[in-house]
């Protein structure tokens, strides 16, 4: 057991070097975040010694209509740097899968409420995290989009995922000066942005090009061309 833990270990720090840092994530809280949580404690047991590879990997069970995965650890870096949180923020975030980004954000943040559709995977986080001691998260069930408007408003929402579209009630749901960090668009035209919510207005800035997993949801209306 000592040497499949030093193993993680090394692999974790080779993340960090080769992955991350390489990729212009130069906040010391991130990265030290990066090398303290275990990412292997967060995927399917078969998929442990893949913990670290640059890649998504898929956390859903083969055949499941909506397939969720472990976002790769460059972009999910980047877009954790770009959300900027302090230790007094409360963070949401949407689509927390089996809880990886959420222990993370435990490191960052006061509070962090991850929001999740699927019951299993919500399960599944609540299990890993209180086992690991990440005793700040409270894992909560319901739509993705809504958001979870009972802890209202956030400092910081975070979208673990692609989406075509932010909706409005996400945005109800920021602190005056809060800002929501997302992916939006599909495919290698999905751009990382971050907006934020002062005096009641809005505004956003494009951040980076980036290609996540999609979450599921978060659908443009489509309007039919006469």
């Amino acid at each position: 057991m000592r040497a499949g833990r030093m193993n993680f270990e090394a692999a974790r720090i080779k993340m960090v070097d080769n992955q991350i840092r390489t990729t212009d994530v130069t906040s010391h809280a991130v990265l030290s975040a990066f090398l303290s949580v275990p990412r292997e404690e967060f995927v399917p047991a078969a998929m442990k010694p893949l913990a670290y590879i640059d890649t998504d990997i898929e956390l859903t069970a083969s055949g499941a209509s909506e397939r969720r995965y472990l976002m790769e650890p460059s972009p999910l870096a980047k877009l954790l740097q770009l959300a900027s949180v302090t230790k007094t923020d409360k963070v949401l975030e949407i689509g927390c899968g089996t809880g990886y980004a959420s222990a993370i954000l435990s490191t960052l943040a006061a509070t962090v409420v991850a929001l999740e559709s699927d019951a299993a995977l919500a399960s599944e986080a609540t299990e890993t995290l209180a086992r690991l001691g990440y005793s700040n998260v409270t894992v909560v069930t319901g739509d993705l989009e809504k958001g979870h408007t009972a802890a209202a408003p956030y400092d910081v929402i975070f979208v673990h995922g692609a989406v075509e579209t932010v909706p409005d009630s996400l945005f109800a749901q920021l602190s005056d000066g809060g800002r929501l960090v997302a992916v939006v668009g599909s495919g290698n035209a999905s751009r990382a942005k971050v907006c934020l919510h002062e005096n009641g207005i809005t505004s956003e800035r494009l951040a980076f090009n980036t290609a996540v997993k999609p979450l599921p949801g978060f659908r443009l209306v489509r309007e039919f061309v006469f």
